[in-house]
């Protein structure tokens, strides 16, 4: 299977035309207010030992943070672009990237064959995902996850829109930073409730635990504050 051109070019162009520095795209927030705090829901489940699977990595600000909780950290995206941006940053190789479609199996498991079972980060991805492709986005975390690993998704809710919304309409309109999402075609979606439950059942996974949480985005309020965004967070895995 193969995602929608729309969806590569719309990626593809966004990382083309950015300078891969953290904290440029709107959602591209410091490992501290994100990736730091998300892998809490993990670590009680997950065996660190095993590699973590960083999918949709973008330019690896949160695959690099990861790589220092786990013995191996691999960020995957679809975009090339991304992937050199993440490459170029971290020259010293903290972590390694690679560029991968999610959706199309056999590049899934040609991942897990190369790392065996592992654990898995995947953030804000479904949402973006178009919805015929969720479903095989899902399988390939219960790819990556083989029978030993655990997996954290962590999405948006539906109230996300409307703080989006408030924040474009803020004084001055929307920043540069959603203007861009814009401009780029990035769609954010929305992912229903017990929609994540259902994919990662019918992948054959079962969600272990699950709560609410807050995105932090690296875009901020007039205030000064950082804009967060409604979400919840599963760990998944084989029981």
């Amino acid at each position: 299977m193969t995602v929608s051109e729309r969806y590569r070019t719309a990626w593809e162009g966004f990382w083309e035309q950015s300078s891969g520095e953290q904290g440029e795209p709107f959602w591209d927030a410091d490992p501290a207010l994100t990736a730091r705090r998300d892998v809490e829901h993990l670590t009680p489940y997950a065996d660190p030992s095993l590699p973590v699977a960083d999918l949709g990595c973008g330019n690896g600000t949160q695959t690099r943070f990861l790589a220092t909780r786990f013995t191996r950290a691999v960020g995957v995206d679809l975009s090339a672009a991304a992937v050199a941006h993440a490459r170029r940053i971290d020259p010293s190789g903290v972590a390694t990237y690679e560029q991968l479609n999610l959706a199309d199996p056999v590049q899934a498991g040609a991942l897990h064959e190369r790392l065996g079972d592992s654990n898995v980060y995947m953030r804000a991805v479904l949402h973006q995902s178009d919805r015929e492709d969720r479903p095989a986005v899902a399988a390939a975390v219960a790819r990556l996850v083989g029978a030993s690993g655990r997996a954290l998704l962590l999405e948006p809710t539906g109230q996300a829109k409307e703080v989006i919304a408030a924040v474009a309409a803020q004084p001055g309109g929307p920043s540069l930073k959603l203007r861009r999402v814009k401009e780029h075609d990035l769609r954010p979606g929305e992912v229903a409730e017990g929609e994540i439950a259902a994919l990662l059942g019918a992948a054959g996974l079962t969600v272990l635990a699950e709560g609410d949480t807050a995105l932090a985005m690296s875009e901020t309020r007039t205030d000064g504050s950082a804009v967060e965004l409604p979400a919840r967070w599963f760990v998944a895995g084989r029981p």
